[in-house]
């Protein structure tokens, strides 16, 4: 099997090539030898390119007229390649899409064909997991899911023996926790707040303070209109980010990604809140570490109480809708939406396959599907509040950053984001 692979770093240069090529783009660019046909696939994931390859050969084996091109890029520059290829000629026959409001401007724009009558097996898909694939307007599904995430904290179970700490019942167990591995000389919880990780930051207030808000009853809430986001409840969950931060690495809001990760991969942190994403990364750093998880109990005060697993659709594949090979760029997203898919796809890439049936096979990510199956509750921020500029994430996570720096308070952080969304958002749409 024969690939080509482009680097994400040169591909909007490549990108602007093709778009000047004759006969380049999705009106001409696959090759078709032998009655073959080349599908492009683009994906923002440059680190999982062996993973695919394994994956798509299974899907040529049984699908001997079709070779599939898988390219992908930059993250941060995936988003803009993208609109660019679907808008002219040059663009992908399938696309890794982004959810929810990352889906929308494509979507809006015409790019994307609708699978709701071409992909049968989307009627058996998780309708939580479905809603991050679909058109926020005409609620049509423009995408196979292919995987979700769930948000917990992971903890080092020999840092915990060593020190003769169990995985929290209660709040207080886990601050209590906390102050004893710090008297250790560890790092309590891995959490990083620099400029190129400001994005975890609404990630661990969801871990931390989604039953304290009031997880899925306060969504509700907003979304229809009787809640905003200043209200006490979720002020308070903002609160916690604060309180914690003693907890947090020295000097947190210069701490990057890499830095946290090293930190709980070498057992200097005991604690690292993140999602399911972060799992595969920390054991390839360090194969022998001995990984839990758990889901925070509720902090006191707290509208739910009960331990919650946030989670959301991490994405979905998409077919062009100027593709001129429709058909097979169709057989291959209906492939996608099979359990020898998302199979693959859970044992390659050790992640929550969003396909209906699949059982992980690393005990932790069963766990991990398991409590969000059992009280799985939507990341708000990201499910609902991305679909308007300025974004709640975005506004978010830079307040957030703020107060950590000693900036902002919580009562003003929650007021950014009220103002920030109220922009855009109309209650009931």
């Amino acid at each position: 099997m024969k690939r080509r692979w482009i680097a994400g770093a040169i591909g909007a240069l490549m990108l602007a090539l093709a778009a000047c090529a004759p006969g380049g783009g999705a009106s001409g660019r696959q090759e078709e030898t032998a009655g073959k046909v080349t599908l492009s696939l683009w994906s923002w994931r440059v680190e999982d390119v062996k993973a695919y390859e394994k994956i798509l050969a299974k899907f040529e084996d049984s699908h001997p007229n079709i070779n599939v091109e898988f390219k992908p890029f930059q993250a941060t520059e995936y988003n803009n390649i993208l609109a660019t290829g679907l808008s002219g000629t040059a663009g992908p026959d399938v696309a890794q899409l982004r959810a929810y409001g990352g889906l929308q401007p494509l979507v809006e724009a015409g790019q994307l064909l609708p699978l709701d009558d071409k992909v049968e097996a989307l009627s058996g898909f998780d309708a939580k997991l479905l809603e991050g694939a679909k058109g926020h307007t005409d609620g049509k599904v423009y995408g196979v899911p292919f995987a979700y995430q769930t948000l917990q904290v992971l903890y080092n179970k020999k840092l915990f023996a060593d020190n003769g700490i169990q995985p929290p019942a209660t709040w207080d167990d886990m601050i209590a926790a906390a102050r004893k591995l710090k008297a250790a000389g560890i790092t309590p919880f891995a959490v990083a707040a620099g400029p190129d990780a400001t994005w975890t930051l609404p990630i661990v207030h969801e871990i931390f303070g989604n039953a304290r808000y009031g997880s899925t009853a306060f969504r509700d809430a907003v979304v229809g209109g009787k809640k905003k986001f200043t209200d006490p409840d979720f002020t308070a969950s903002v609160k916690l980010i604060k309180d914690l931060e003693p907890y947090f690495p020295e000097d947190v809001v210069a701490v990057k990604i890499p830095d946290v990760q090293a930190l709980f991969a070498t057992g200097k942190a005991a604690m690292y809140p993140t999602g399911a994403f972060d799992l595969a990364p920390v054991l390839k750093a360090n194969p022998s570490l001995e990984v839990g998880q758990f889901p925070v109990p509720p902090p006191p005060g707290s509208p739910v109480t009960t331990p919650v697993t946030p989670g959301w659709a991490d994405g979905s594949f998409g077919v062009n809708a100027k593709s001129t090979h429709q058909a097979e760029a169709l057989e291959l997203v209906k492939w996608m939406a099979t359990p020898e898919f998302g199979q693959l796809y859970a044992t390659e890439l050790k992640q929550l396959s969003a396909v209906p049936g699949v059982t992980p096979s690393d005990p932790l990510l069963a766990e991990m599907a398991k409590n969000y199956a059992g009280n799985g509750a939507p990341y708000t921020l990201l499910v609902d509040f991305r679909y308007g500029q300025p974004n709640g994430d975005a506004v978010f996570r830079d307040e957030v950053q703020k107060m950590l720096a000693g900036q902002a308070d919580p009562e003003s952080v929650s007021e950014s984001v009220q103002k920030g969304v109220e922009q855009w958002f109309k209650p009931g749409n």
